[in-house]
């Protein structure tokens, strides 16, 4: 769990923890989740209701992808995201609900990575969210997510079902504002440059 805070396995709920944290401005590491997690979430669990399925395979409690998710899910207001490649659908799941709710979502990528089989990125661009890429030979290997310019996700992992499952795997959640700034920057620098 790397010391994080529980979180319920219900749709992307904001638990109080990650509402109080992400309140103490400059709090530094909130914590770290480590991949790969025993079992993908249960999609029908965090459904009102829940799973019905007698014989379910799937987690039915919160693993850190799901606590991953509530973090994304708690934007207010921005999300950017600077990933080498997203092809995991529940992220995609979120990130979509939170631009469906009017967070304004941005998101830059890698030009390779966009086009390969399970990408999402063209989900995102036909739901309007403003997507770049690099136009050089060399990759854009970032994997960060910045979330209303107060919390800071970054780490290894790629956005993938085999980082969730099958990779070795972190992702760091900082409340830092030197780091948020520096990283901010890092954002709109490669936003500019890859329009």
């Amino acid at each position: 769990m790397g010391g994080c805070a529980s979180a319920p396995a219900e749709k992307y709920e904001t638990t109080k923890e990650v509402a109080d944290l992400k309140a103490q401005a400059g709090a530094g590491v909130i914590c770290t989740l480590f991949f790969p997690d025993a079992k993908l979430p249960c999609r029908n669990a965090r459904q009102p209701g829940g799973c019905r399925r007698q014989h379910c395979d799937y987690a039915h409690d919160a693993t850190n992808l799901t606590r991953f998710l509530d973090y994304l899910a708690s934007a207010k207001s921005t999300l950017d995201i600077c990933v080498f490649t997203i092809t995991n659908d529940d992220i995609a799941d979120v990130v979509l609900d939170c631009h469906r709710r009017g967070v304004k979502v941005r998101i830059i990528t890698d030009n390779d990575q966009a086009t390969t089989t399970g990408s999402d990125i063209n989900k995102f661009r036909q739901a309007g969210i403003p997507v770049r890429q690099d136009n050089t030979p060399a990759h854009m290997h970032h994997k960060f997510a910045i979330i209303d310019g107060r919390l800071l996700m970054n780490g290894s992992f790629n956005w993938t079902r085999q980082a969730v499952t099958s990779n070795n795997e972190n992702v760091t959640v900082l409340a830092d504002v030197t780091l948020i700034k520096s990283f901010q920057a890092q954002f709109d620098k490669l936003w500019a440059q890859f329009k």
